[in-house]
């Protein structure tokens, strides 16, 4: 049997700042140890303040240094191991704050010194994260230091909770996590957006014996291949074999776009799952992984964020079941509005055609809440989605939300094969190698099933608040640019 483990790390700042955490547990001959950032320093005669960070929470702690403790080189942007006890502060501005009784500058950071590789030397004015407010492009440029930074911060944290939360739901429900390639032959979308993934050395290219033409050996794999866009054709094989399965992973997209829903890398969530008949099912998973994610990140970080809980209830409505309306619905509340208005949007709406962005957010807001918009036409959507009885539209959604526009979309999948052969043969795929195990996957012990995809990056602006998807990932990448 196992003892007791070891714990290998001390407590972090929010451990110690919540209200659990009491100075009482410490006896007065144990030291408690404080590892982080120097945020800020204040000094007077006798006594100085530093706020230390170590990232697990927006609110720093309050260090206190007589004479005797502070030490040499404490500025603001140096990281620090400090010894002490957690005290009641007497302040009106914390409840607590640490009393050092021994601090070691673990790295300095003088603002005005320069640092050299073994290629070049760099000159720092200062140290870049300062104390006033930093604008977006100035973070962007600092890549390498904006997680330092307040919001960056807190995005950082509200990511990782709606991670977790969504991994625990899956969990619940019964679902495997998977992780699907990111090197694949097709682009599941078809819009041709895909990255190419060559590489330089082909000099073994030759060596099979099976094919050896020129067109071939030009390519690592014999074929082309391409980052992948979407895992979702990956997970219906999986589905099939393991009932229920999803993964949280990186997608890539070659689009130039510059707004600010879009990143050349981001990660998606997409499920899949077999013996669903109904877009409704689909409808409701959604909502209910959202929702849970959703009030996780309020449970974490509403403490700390005094906006983010009137932010998510009044984007999320998470106490009301969420609309469900038709395309063919959606399209006609649109054209009544531009008839009444007709400067409300840049391109008109009308049936057939697929909804704008402006289209998209204004049904969010004049509905209230988010909207599953279902039954697209068949013409707009991929071949893989299954066709409805009606003979024209498809059995998918959109979720669309408030200040975001499309947060997620989904489809039950065409496991008919001769519907799905009619499909392939519309978009001009049928007969190419690399979908033969995708219609293998019907003729063999096929079952109805369905799922959906979310752009993460997308959930974590509408509950951080961030407005641009690039201020939520760490390092983003879009067309032109590419940070780190």
């Amino acid at each position: 049997m196992l003892g007791a483990l070891r714990r290998p790390f001390p407590p972090t700042i929010r451990q110690l700042l919540v209200p659990g955490f009491s100075a009482q547990k410490q006896s007065a001959q144990t030291q408690l140890e404080v590892c982080g950032w120097v945020k800020s320093v204040r000094r007077q005669k006798n006594v100085s303040f530093a706020v230390v960070s170590d990232g697990s929470s927006s609110r720093g702690l309050q260090a206190v240094f007589s004479k005797d403790t502070i030490p040499n080189g404490l500025t603001n942007g140096c990281s620090v191991k400090l010894r002490g006890q957690l005290v009641e502060s007497p302040g009106t501005r914390q409840e607590k704050e640490f009393r050092v009784e021994t601090a070691e500058i673990v790295g300095e950071c003088d603002p005005d010194a320069s640092y050299h590789t073994h290629r070049c030397t760099f000159f720092a004015n200062k140290y870049p994260i300062q104390k006033q407010s930093l604008t977006v492009d100035y973070l962007r440029d600092q890549c390498h230091f904006r997680a330092r930074a307040d919001k960056i911060g807190e995005m950082l944290r509200i990511r990782d909770c709606l991670s977790r939360a969504v991994h625990a739901y899956f969990e619940k429900e019964g679902f495997m996590s998977v992780h699907t390639p990111i090197i694949t032959s097709s682009d599941c979308e078809g819009a041709g957006e895909a990255f190419s993934v060559s590489s330089d050395d082909t000099s073994n290219a030759s060596e099979s014996k099976d094919d050896t033409s020129d067109e071939a050996a030009r390519h690592f794999f014999r074929k082309e291949a391409y980052l992948t866009v979407s895992s979702q054709l990956h997970l219906e094989a999986l589905a099939t074999a393991r009932s229920r399965v999803y993964t949280l992973a990186p997608c890539f997209r070659a689009e130039r776009s510059q707004t600010n829903r879009h990143l050349a890398e981001f990660w998606m969530l997409e499920a899949e799952w077999a013996f669903t008949q109904s877009v409704e099912d689909l409808c409701v998973v959604v909502e209910d992984v959202v929702k849970n994610a959703v009030i996780a990140a309020i449970a974490q970080e509403g403490h700390e964020d005094s906006e983010l809980n009137f932010r998510v209830h009044a984007t999320f409505m998470l106490g009301h079941p969420w609309l469900r309306m038709s395309y063919t619905d959606a399209v006609e509340k649109l054209r009544i509005a531009h008839a009444a208005h007709p400067q409300l949007f840049v391109f008109a709406p009308e049936w057939g055609k697929g909804l704008q962005s402006e289209h998209e957010k204004w049904l969010a807001k004049e509905v209230g809440g988010p909207v599953f918009v279902t039954d697209y036409p068949m013409a707009l959507k991929p071949f893989y989605m299954r066709l409805n009885a009606d003979g024209q539209t498809a059995a998918c959604f959109d979720l669309l939300v408030p200040g975001v526009g499309e947060l997620a979309g989904g489809s039950l999948r065409e496991e008919r094969l001769d519907m799905l052969d009619k499909a392939m043969e519309r978009h001009n795929l049928l007969g190419q190698e690399e979908y033969g195990w995708y219609m293998d996957l019907r003729k063999f012990g096929g079952a109805p099933h369905g799922g959906f995809g979310l752009g993460f990056e997308r959930l974590v602006s509408a509950v951080s608040g961030q407005p641009n998807v690039r201020e939520c990932i760490a390092m983003p990448r879009w067309a032109g640019r590419m940070l780190l």
